[in-house]
């Protein structure tokens, strides 16, 4: 029979089948056959014994992801430099943090940094975010600050 892969569990690795004939069929890791393992959406053959699909083979013309593959890249239109930068020269007043998207915490340092010890603080505060982003690799300052819409 033909069908199609609804679901895989990434910890146990079981899953559900819908069949062209409209029912639905649970697998196991051990009922797989093909080498490239479970995707989602995938087009598959396989043999059913009761609700159990068995001997499972991807179709040739099903090319989805793996199971566990790596995400796509987070497009993001934020710069980590542009970031350091302002936190560096104006982080005490948490423009970095506006400009991430990051509005409570830049309200939260603007309003720290109104008395003198707030300043110190929020400083140090900026300091630590400026050395943070310039450490954090591109792909996870893109994950982290992604646009929220």
């Amino acid at each position: 029979m033909r069908g199609q892969v609804l679901g895989v569990d990434r910890t146990s690795g079981e899953g559900q089948i819908s069949g062209e004939d409209g029912h639905r069929y649970t697998f196991r890791p051990d009922d797989w056959s093909d080498a490239r393992g479970p995707a989602v959406g995938a087009r598959i053959d396989f043999a059913i014994e009761g609700t159990r699909a068995l001997r499972i083979f991807r179709l040739p013309d099903s090319d989805m992801a793996s199971v566990g593959a790596a995400p796509p890249p987070v497009a993001n239109d934020r710069n980590k430099i542009v970031a350091a930068l302002l936190a560096f020269f104006l982080g005490t007043l948490g423009i970095h943090r506006f400009y991430l998207g990051r509005n409570g915490t830049g309200v939260l340092m603007l309003v720290i940094s109104a008395t003198i010890i707030g300043l110190l603080v929020t400083g140090i505060w900026a300091f630590i975010d400026a050395i943070r982003y310039l450490l954090m690799s591109d792909a996870e300052f893109a994950h982290r600050y992604a646009r929220r819409y």
